[in-house]
């Protein structure tokens, strides 16, 4: 279920500037799949995506997990501006989905801990082909249709090159071997991908990379790592995980939230 179910994330230079303000005007990870309508008409600014670790629906492989974010940016002058936050995901043995979602907040901050919040809950069924995106403030879900397909690709078991190091043109792909991530293990690939100067506007050629380390049976990455000269670096860990499964509870829509049913007449994109 991508963070494109996805995190939807906005930040804009007027948000780094904030980074001082209490955590309401902190980038938050929002849901990919939830639609969001446009804010206010501005000058400058980006919309990005914050892609976290994938959950593939798949039955018979439960489990619970905490899920690290660490989110560093680069600036101009030589340092770093660095979000992080924690969140609890679960899969149970249906192939039910569970996901939090929390507010990034910064790392370092002068004023100690900034406390974050969590901001959605997440419940998909593969079965029933059914998706409840909850807004814990508002305590509201939208019910929207669930298509777990793209999801299931990142259940796909791994297969490192042969000879260790393959070169695709641009694209090299690297065997990492294999690494006890929180007690499971897992293989590791490393795909860089080169840049060349004018691609996209750039004078210098520049380098992206993408790390991960799978579990074959659990389906998911331990471990994801993202790097690029636009995205700053992006490591997503898993730090502790229960292969056994998770309590019934979490799969149950939160007391008192209203639905919102979407299904039939979804909104209009933007």
């Amino acid at each position: 279920m991508r963070t494109a179910i996805v995190i939807a994330l906005l930040l804009s230079t007027s948000c780094l500037l904030r980074g001082q303000e209490p955590q309401t005007e902190q980038p938050q990870q929002e849901p990919e799949r939830r639609w969001t309508k446009p804010g206010p008409v501005q000058d400058g600014g980006v919309r990005q995506v914050l892609e976290s670790i994938v959950v593939p629906p798949i039955p018979n492989a439960p489990f619970k997990a905490t899920l690290d974010t660490e989110w560093v940016r680069f600036t101009p002058d030589g340092g770093t501006i660095t979000f992080v936050n924690e969140r609890h995901i679960a899969r149970d043995g249906r192939g039910r989905v569970y996901e939090e979602r929390w507010a990034l907040v910064p790392k370092f901050h002068a004023n100690g801990d900034v406390p974050s919040k969590m901001t959605w809950i997440q419940i998909a069924d593969p079965k029933q082909r059914t998706l409840y995106n909850c807004n814990v403030q508002r305590h509201a879900c939208d019910l929207l249709v669930y298509d777990p397909t793209d999801d299931l690709t990142a259940a796909q078991q791994r297969t490192p090159p042969r000879s260790g190091t393959v070169d695709h043109g641009p694209v090299t792909i690297e065997d990492l071997g294999s690494r006890n991530i929180a007690g499971v293990d897992t293989v590791g690939i490393r795909e860089t991908q080169k840049i060349e100067a004018g691609a996209m506007g750039n004078d210098q050629p520049m380098n992206s990379m993408k790390e991960e380390w799978h579990s074959q049976e659990l389906g998911i990455n331990l471990l994801s790592i993202r790097s690029g000269p636009t995205i700053g670096k992006q490591t997503f860990t898993i730090v502790e995980v229960a292969p056994s499964e998770p309590d019934a509870q979490l799969f149950e829509l939160p007391s008192g939230y209203k639905v919102n049913d979407q299904r039939k007449n979804p909104p209009i994109s933007w």
